[in-house]
């Protein structure tokens, strides 16, 4: 424990959860409150996915400054993921928490009244930053009243079953938002829920007992290096930029030299010595590259050359969180069953034949024939992968370094998904042409790169996750 210890994790507590199959009430409330954490950052994301169209047409956005809605957020995210993870391990968690949120939902209510795109793309960070915060105290509680095993395989399942459901109830509603209101509605919704979501965190949530406070150096320094890096790689991914280039590695090399001397370190490397969490960690930025690659090109494809419309294409890629809750429902039993690796080597090789068979989509044809089938199998990957890579992230990890181990994993889906996006923009518009035909083998290349990738690092994974 860290000196935080929250009330639900004394041992009662985990005698409660030993039971697995019988979580008491005030154990469930709490379960629901630290997944609808998570659920306001995956919800965000969805949400936006099917304005993207109307947003570049509003604000006379390319796809390459278009993108930077979702970098924008990703970057911010990535950047501030292990600061967020040190200020759970050192202060309150739940109050770590609820500012976190806090400054999520002030970049919501920034970006709904948004009227420039690079007004909106700084909400975007702001919001980005305050999902960074939030997030690692969120896993930390988590692993606090969940003893490692069956319970908290159980309690990880419920806890990505939540973000998948927010994921497919963002999608929805972000389509009917953007047809009925305009899309700055969909910023005001995520206002909306993050507001509820620091009502529950005050009154489900016990807070730290009396006396257990301490003052440790925040690495700031740190902070501001590995921000600085992240934002580097992705300028020089998405505009191939040889300065940004050099930036990074110099602000990367700055990060490591600064770490090894900094008497609070961001980041103890010593968390890497663990099997598990080195193969979270490859698995965690693959799974978001692969992820957030497809769901950027999705709604491209969908409405800009099957023509539907965003609600449609929202309902389009509802089964995908049906499906990955049903996988995640399931994955903490079967991990108990078969063990982390084999589950998440299976998870990612689903992931890659569901995204390459979409390498098959034309510029006209059936949803049911060229779209639902990847569909369904890259969701059922999805919920298996996903519960995996996260119970491998804390796995041989000291509970005191638990919220930074947390935020390191996120970190590493962050920067896959903000420069795996930026990427893939890149990748697929640099063919020839620009009309309809020549964006999608734009896209089927961008499909086969995510589905190569993905199978390559399950591959690699066999290797990395032993003991």
């Amino acid at each position: 424990m860290t000196g935080h210890g929250w009330a639900l994790a004394k041992p009662a507590a985990r005698r409660e959860c030993d039971a697995v199959t019988s979580f008491s009430p005030r154990l469930w409330a709490a379960l629901t409150v630290l997944a609808a954490t998570v659920a306001l950052d995956i919800g965000s994301v969805a949400v936006v996915n099917p304005a993207l169209p109307a947003i570049g047409r509003s604000l006379g956005m390319d796809d390459a400054l278009l993108q930077w809605t979702t970098t924008g957020y990703g970057i911010a995210f990535a950047g501030f993921l292990l600061f967020g993870g040190r200020l759970a391990d050192v202060y309150s968690r739940r109050l770590v928490l609820a500012f976190g949120v806090g400054i999520f939902t002030a970049g919501a209510l920034a970006a709904s009244v948004a009227s420039t795109a690079w007004v909106l793309i700084a909400a975007r960070a702001v919001q980005g930053v305050g999902a960074a915060v939030s997030v690692p105290s969120a896993i930390a509680l988590l692993s606090q009243t969940f003893p490692e095993g069956p319970a908290r395989n159980r309690a990880l399942g419920v806890y990505t079953t939540v973000g998948a459901a927010s994921f497919g109830v963002g999608l929805v509603l972000g389509g009917v938002l953007t047809s009925a209101f305009g899309w700055s509605s969909v910023f005001g919704a995520s206002a909306a829920m993050g507001v509820l979501v620091l009502v529950a965190v005050r009154f489900v949530l016990p807070g730290p007992a009396a006396g257990r406070a301490r003052v440790l150096a925040l690495d700031v320094p740190g902070a501001v290096l590995v921000t600085s890096a992240i934002v580097a790689v992705s300028v020089a991914v998405s505009q191939a930029g040889t300065g940004a280039a050099v930036a990074f590695v110099v602000l990367a090399a700055g990060f490591v030299a600064w770490e090894r001397r900094a008497p609070e370190p961001l980041f103890p490397v010593g968390i890497l010595r663990s099997g598990p969490v080195r193969a979270a960690t490859l698995s965690g930025g693959l799974f978001f590259f692969a992820l957030n690659g497809f769901l950027f090109f999705a709604p491209l494809y969908m409405q800009g050359i099957l023509g539907f419309s965003a609600l449609w294409s929202g309902l389009a890629v509802l089964p995908m969180s049906v499906l990955v809750a049903v996988g995640s429902t399931v994955a903490g039993r079967v991990m108990n069953r078969f063990g982390q690796r084999r589950v998440l080597v299976v998870g990612l090789v689903l992931m890659a034949v569901g995204i390459v068979s979409w390498i098959r989509t034309p510029l006209a044809g059936s949803y049911w024939t060229y779209l639902l089938p990847g569909i369904v199998v890259m969701s059922v990957g999805q919920g298996l992968a996903y519960t995996a890579l996260t119970a491998a992230s804390l796995t041989g990890v000291a509970p005191d370094r638990h919220g930074v181990a947390g935020a390191f994993n996120i970190t590493a889906q962050q920067v896959g998904a903000g420069v795996g996006v930026a990427a893939l923009v890149a990748i697929a518009g640099g063919g020839p042409g620009d009309g309809p035909a020549a964006r999608l083998d734009g896209y089927h290349t961008a499909y086969l790169t995510i589905a190569c990738l993905l199978a390559l690092g399950a591959a690699a994974v066999v290797r990395l996750h032993r003991p």
